[in-house]
């Protein structure tokens, strides 16, 4: 390995795990800010806390790693140009592709990393994530019994401490209502002066000892002496003692099988598989739309009670309708039932069909109605099924959309690690600062950018704009123009915007000034 490359190396790692840090940090705040308000207050202990981070945090690695690799390349390139050894090396006749070639190997070696989080890392960490969320969420706060205030967290009671002493055992005033036995008694209350409340060594159970009290109960009547009268009872105690198990506020472990159905939680060729499942749903959908019409239209309608034939010359059944020159012949014709259909009136067998202003003049007016609300119902039922199916193809063409997003956008966060440091190494180079603050403030801008390029994508795609594959790889494509426009800026030395034309123009216009200016 040359000295070049050692130095790259030796000055790109510091950086970029400073930066990935900080990055990660960020990210995990931010998405643990959404559910901080679930976990606050449910006696989460901080092993938890620390596993639903740890899960948090792999799942972020493929937004912070380009950020990162944005920032460290700024910061590395931004140094050395600010010291002049990149001009050095440029002088030696070494070219910017060429310095940066250890910086490259380690993009890629990066975006394959990213590529391998998204595969197999990061489907587990979702998993693990939101089975323990959901767990909290289900779980009770933790038991907080503060005075003056009506505590509701065990299951049928309800506990009111009037004070409570520093030592945080010693209570006075109690009030606990029993509902416990609400169908057999309809008042159920327990007063005390004084107690005294702890959690057993193993924290499994919490006791109450109430001490100089009474219980006061009122039976609530039943069957056939509703209307009848019973006492209101009174017990007084010198000592009461209370049991709870504490194992209803401890958290249970939810079975992960029932989330793995989700898009985020399945490895790439599962999405694939996915989406072709689901585009063919989509597809027998479609054809099954034409399939249930023709079947509702092929099937039998309602046979209406016909009137008694009428005879006509030429015998029964005799049918000629071929054409519209030809003249119309029905008589009682007999159905696939083997019932005789109405035949029209004597004086309308012989008109051709031309005659005829509507297709239901054609059979006799005591079957019209019928045929009607027949072909009514028929038309009502096809638009059913096409309604029902519709809804069918765009739910199945959503969730294909959606989970093909999911599926390419794992490609393009790989990628865009490699595409990022073909602009961050330039700028660096361009601007000539290093540190953290111009490498900060142009990484932000383009990253910012690549996420606004990102969510403006997936809505495109959720429109049906674009397709899954080139919305996720559009904020890629569109920032490689600008990471290769950078790049042979910094390869040629030259500023990020030439002013030499705005200088000429300005200097004709200050010397088309002096020229007006002259007197003649």
């Amino acid at each position: 390995m040359k000295k070049i490359d050692k130095l790259l190396l030796a000055s790109f790692g510091g950086p970029f795990v400073v930066s990935f840090g900080i990055a990660l940090f960020v990210l995990v705040m931010q998405f643990l800010w959404l559910y901080i308000d679930e976990i606050a207050g449910k006696g989460v202990s901080i092993f938890i806390m620390l596993e639903l981070i740890g899960y948090l945090s792999i799942s972020t690695f493929p937004m912070a790693l380009p950020i990162a690799v944005l920032i460290a390349s700024v910061m590395v390139l931004g140094n050395l140009a600010e010291r002049y050894e990149l001009s050095s090396m440029k002088s030696a006749g070494v070219s910017l592709l060429r310095i940066m070639r250890a910086l490259i190997l380690i993009a890629g070696g990066i975006a394959i990393f990213s590529y391998v989080c998204s595969d197999f890392l990061i489907p587990i960490a979702n998993l693990k994530f939101k089975s323990r969320l959901y767990d909290i969420r289900k779980q009770k706060p933790a038991l907080t019994l503060e005075k003056g205030v009506f505590n509701e967290d065990f299951r049928l009671f309800v506990i009111r401490i009037g004070d409570k002493a520093r030592d945080g055992e010693t209570i006075r005033d109690v009030l606990i209502e029993d509902q416990t036995n609400a169908g057999r008694l309809k008042f159920n209350q327990i007063l005390a002066d004084s107690g005294r409340m702890f959690t057993t060594k193993d924290k499994r159970f919490f006791v109450m000892n109430l001490f100089s009290g009474a219980q006061y109960q009122e039976p609530t009547p039943q069957g056939k002496s509703a209307g009848q009268r019973y006492p209101f009872v009174r017990t007084n105690f010198r000592s009461w003692t209370k049991v709870w198990d504490l194992g209803e506020f401890e958290m249970n472990r939810t079975d992960e099988d029932r989330f793995k159905g989700q898009r985020s939680m399945l490895s790439m060729a599962q999405l694939r598989s996915n989406m072709d499942s689901l585009n063919q749903e989509v597809a027998l959908n479609r054809q099954s739309i034409a399939t249930e019409l023709l079947a509702n239209i092929n099937r039998q309608p309602r046979k209406p009670e016909p009137p008694p034939a009428v005879d006509t010359p030429g015998g029964s059944g005799a049918q000629d309708s071929v054409g519209s020159n030809r003249l119309i012949r029905i008589n009682s014709t007999p159905t696939p039932a083997g019932r005789s259909r109405p035949a029209l009136p004597r004086q309308e067998i012989d008109k051709p069909l031309r005659a005829y202003r509507a297709l239901e003049e054609t059979f006799a007016p005591a079957i019209r109605g019928k045929l009607r609300e027949d072909a009514w119902r028929l038309s009502r039922t096809g638009e059913v099924i096409v309604e029902r199916r519709e809804n069918q193809i765009n739910n199945r063409r959503k969730e294909a959309v959606k989970t093909g997003y999911e599926l390419y956008t794992k490609y393009s966060f790989a990628l865009v690690c490699f595409v990022f440091l073909f602009i961050g190494a330039p700028m660096g180079a361009i601007i000539r600062k290093g540190g953290f603050g111009y490498p900060i403030l142009v990484s932000i801008i383009f990253f910012v950018t690549f996420i606004m390029l990102t969510i403006m994508c997936r809505k495109l795609a959720e429109a049906y704009v674009l397709t899954p594959f080139w919305a996720a790889m559009a904020p890629s494509v569109v920032l490689m123009p600008v990471g290769a426009f950078l790049t042979r800026r910094a390869m040629n030395d030259a500023q990020m915007f030439g002013t030499d034309r705005l200088d000429r123009l300005l200097l004709k216009l200050r010397r088309y000034k002096q020229k007006t200016e002259q007197p003649t």
